[in-house]
């Protein structure tokens, strides 16, 4: 498996998504800046619910962001046991351990990114080929890791 490109994939996907946060939060603003009518009360309510929105959108951003940098710290080493940066084959299917951000299909396998912080990942971090572990009462194999 190649892992470079993998890294590159989830690297172009958070870009995509770093860069449709930062539109909407632009468009967003911008329809936050329309000149104050003479609706009084619900022109104010209007602009606190933009300003929520903008907020919300902001912590989506600052999220992506934060996925960002962890992938950075990434390099495509090969590893040997279930670390961050590890491509983890298991009987149920193939992990990527970085940051949680869907699916991806290479060499046409499907990928699944997951989270250090992921409840699938502390079961088996630290665990070598060979080895098992068992998450909702399911044990899983590790078949490779790369």
């Amino acid at each position: 498996m190649n892992k470079e490109e993998i890294i590159n994939m989830a690297k172009t996907k958070l870009a995509d998504k770093i860069q449709y946060f930062e539109n909407l939060i632009a468009e967003t603003r911008a329809s936050n800046n329309d000149t104050k009518s003479s609706m009084g009360d619900k022109y104010e309510t209007g602009r606190e619910m933009l300003q929520q929105e903008i907020n919300n959108l902001q912590r989506q951003l600052n999220e992506v962001l934060n996925q960002q940098a962890i992938l950075q710290k990434i390099t495509s080493d090969p590893s040997e046991k279930v670390q961050n940066g590890a491509l983890v084959k298991t009987d149920k299917g193939l992990f990527y351990i970085a940051a949680s951000m869907g699916e991806f299909l290479c060499d046409n396998k499907k990928i699944m990114t997951v989270s250090a912080e992921s409840p699938l990942v502390k079961a088996m971090f630290g665990k070598k080929m060979g080895e098992t572990f068992t998450i909702n009462n399911i044990n899983q194999n590790i078949e490779n890791i790369w």
